[in-house]
């Protein structure tokens, strides 16, 4: 880039003076900045997705230096670049450039970006990789086993997310797409079939129970999507809330990661949010639940497995607490009942309570999480923090327990 500046003649980069980053906005995908130099020469540089830069493009600079005509035969073997780019999964930029000649730096920016974003020379494409972490696809098979399902959000285009997708395990190395498939979608596509975003109110519903909306609007197709779609590629931030709102329409537990400001609404929308802690924003680290110092996805498989033997933990103290307090409030009863008087006096009664209590809950609720709680799939959103199960095993063992006591002979018999 800044070699072709300098065979050029025009300017030295230090030399030139930026009037700004004018024309940036999310759902352009690109981004254009404007630099005065002399002689009132004003040169708008264009960086964004190859195939929008290139579509901005009337003219390329060959090997050569020289400017040439772009026809449809060198859009072609342009195309077929950025598609090769793309299979090997990196990441193409476009590169481009504009030079007009103005009065004033008020006058460059009145002339607006359709202006300097038209009849552009295209100065290259460029190939960027940002190599996966190698234990990336271990932690996707361990999300699958989980019975978690990992979905890929990206901005890149469908040929580049793709390859990613198949380099993480996300998509199946033999997977080839078409049209219809619903696995891997762009972002027009998607917001299209599962029509957006409704955020009109329900029939009959008052203000308090419209908490949950907005909502999507054709959530029969979104089903659909909800059950197939793997890689969502040309994506927005839109696009990633419309997501998350209808997944939890459905009644999944949804867990969503992002670094940047745009995606603070999805972070905060989801059940849990993970900002990553070393390049995320402010805005998004203050909207998520959890942040990722290293920035690793495998960390989010740390996070789940703690999590999952938390709700265990919980479980088995619960249990182990109702057993003994049946136990010991029916053994008081019938001892006032029978005897006239509690078979525990106050301080042994406190006694009991206190190793039942303090000992036997530290040793639950210190047990550190193991490999095999990812061997199960996930509990939903409804489940019961006491199942039925665990009433049958409550009941039965404080019966037993009853039992040995009452016909276990007494310090006064023997």
């Amino acid at each position: 880039f800044f070699f072709f500046q300098a065979e050029d003649g025009i300017r030295d980069a230090q030399e030139s003076r930026g009037l700004g980053d004018v024309y940036k906005r999310q759902n352009r995908k690109r981004m254009t900045s404007l630099y005065k130099s002399g002689n009132n020469l004003v040169r708008a540089y264009v960086k964004g997705a190859s195939e929008i830069v290139l579509g901005l493009c009337k003219e390329v600079i060959t090997a050569n230096g020289q400017r040439k005509r772009i026809s449809s035969q060198t859009r072609e073997e342009i195309e077929k670049v950025i598609h090769s780019f793309a299979r090997q999964s990196l990441r193409t930029i476009g590169i481009a450039y504009k030079e007009v000649r103005v009065t004033s730096d008020a006058a460059a920016e009145d002339l607006g970006d359709e202006f300097f974003e038209s009849d552009l020379t295209l100065i290259g494409i460029a190939g960027l990789k940002d190599p996966i972490r190698p234990e990336i696809r271990g932690a996707i098979e361990k999300c699958k086993i989980a019975g978690i399902t990992v979905r890929m959000v990206t901005g890149d285009n469908l040929e580049t997310a793709m390859a990613i997708a198949k380099d993480c395990y996300i998509l199946p190395s033999e997977f080839s797409y078409n049209q219809n498939s619903l696995q891997v979608m762009e972002g027009k596509q998607f917001r299209e079939f599962v029509g957006g975003l409704s955020y009109n109110s329900a029939p009959g519903q008052s203000k308090k129970e419209d908490a949950d909306w907005p909502q999507v609007g054709n959530l029969d197709n979104f089903r659909q999507v909800a059950a197939n779609l793997r890689v969502l590629a040309r994506s927005t931030p839109e696009d990633k809330y419309i997501l998350v709102t209808g997944l939890k329409q459905l009644g999944n537990v949804v867990a969503v990661t992002g670094d940047g400001t745009n995606d603070a609404p999805a972070l905060r929308k989801a059940d849990i949010g993970f900002a990553m802690g070393i390049q995320g924003t402010e805005v998004a680290k203050e909207a998520a639940g959890i942040i990722l110092l290293d920035d690793n996805f495998n960390s989010i498989i740390t996070a789940v497995k703690y999590g999952r033997n938390i709700f265990d933990c919980i479980r088995k103290f619960l249990q182990f607490q109702l057993t003994v307090n049946i136990v010991a409030m029916f053994m008081a009863f019938l001892g006032g009942v029978i005897l006239r008087e509690s078979p525990l006096n106050a301080i042994q009664m406190l006694w009991v309570n206190l190793i039942m209590d303090t000992l036997a809950s530290l040793a639950l609720a210190t047990e550190k999480p193991t490999e095999e709680l990812l061997n199960r799939k996930p509990y939903s959103r409804t489940e019961y923090l006491i199942t039925p199960g665990m009433y049958r095993s409550v009941f039965c063992q404080a019966i037993y327990q009853i039992c040995l006591l009452y016909t276990s002979p007494s310090p006064r018999d023997s």
